[in-house]
């Protein structure tokens, strides 16, 4: 009997582990293919970035124009790629969460045996992916018509670091979406949306900003990305890493910390 229990206790776990798992894969992919077909989101979010780079970094950029030591069509794929990482995160889940909320559709999903962790975990997911597809088409502008020359291990690093410092916008758009209207929601990211990118340096670099601006953007999660992801290309402020990732991280905690309280505000509103 021992050796009977000994072998069936592991196969029920990896079952258990394994239908887990099957859930969260096939509530991602239907997320994935819900903003694809979704052209508002899906179209709008990749070509935004890409049509400023494309404007500012290769139709109206002069071929010695340079930021620093590094030339205008380098500097601007880790603000843009920024930029674009954070339309997606927000746009993927702030709006998506809103209008499926308004919908009763979260209702629908909390009656079902789906665990309640699956539809926040495939949000986050589509968010990355969408971010990785930003950033790599950005690069692959870059390097076919603007000239860039950036080493295979420099070009990874750079997608590794905006596909991470993605996860607090994600976050970020779980907060707004737990607390505004469906018909609401794409105003208000934008309202956000566009001026911490203005103000973070992410559409004129940095050095160019007022120095109040300047000044602020350290206090801006936009900002600490950039500052990131300009240091793989050799165009950062010579900050600390470690001081922009700790404001990340932090800022990833409070956002996390408001989407669970408008979570909890949701709960009790239907099972209060």
């Amino acid at each position: 009997m021992a050796t009977a229990s000994t072998t069936f206790a592991p196969t029920s776990l990896e079952r258990t582990f394994g239908r887990t798992l099957a859930i969260y894969l096939k509530e991602a992919k239907y997320e994935f293919l819900t903003r694809l077909r979704l052209r508002a989101y899906s179209i709008s979010t990749i070509t935004f970035p890409l049509m400023f780079y494309v404007l500012f970094g290769l139709v109206l950029n002069q071929k010695d124009s340079a930021v620093g030591r590094t030339t205008i069509a380098a500097y601007l794929i880790p603000t843009y790629a920024t930029f674009g990482v954070m339309g997606a995160s927000l746009f993927g889940t702030a709006s998506g969460l809103a209008a499926e909320r308004g919908l009763g559709w979260l209702q629908v999903k909390r009656a079902s045996p789906m665990p309640p962790f699956a539809y926040f975990t495939a949000k986050v997911a589509i968010g990355m992916i969408f971010s990785a597809v930003v950033v790599l088409l950005l690069l692959l502008l870059g390097i076919t018509f603007g000239g860039v020359h950036m080493p295979v291990a420099d070009a990874a690093k750079l997608v590794a670091i905006l596909v991470a410092g993605s996860l607090p916008f994600c976050a970020m758009g779980l907060a707004i979406g737990y607390f505004v209207g469906p018909n609401s929601s794409v105003a208000i990211i934008n309202l956000i949306y566009l001026p911490l990118s203005f103000c973070s340096g992410l559409w004129v670099p940095i050095m160019f900003l007022p120095k109040i601006l300047q000044h602020f953007a350290h206090f801006l999660p936009p900002y600490h990305l950039a500052q990131l992801a300009l240091g793989v290309v050799g165009a950062g402020q010579g900050e600390s890493s470690l001081v922009h990732w700790e404001a990340l991280i932090g800022f990833f905690l409070i956002c996390l910390g408001v989407a669970r309280l408008g979570f909890q505000r949701d709960e009790g509103k239907m099972y209060g």
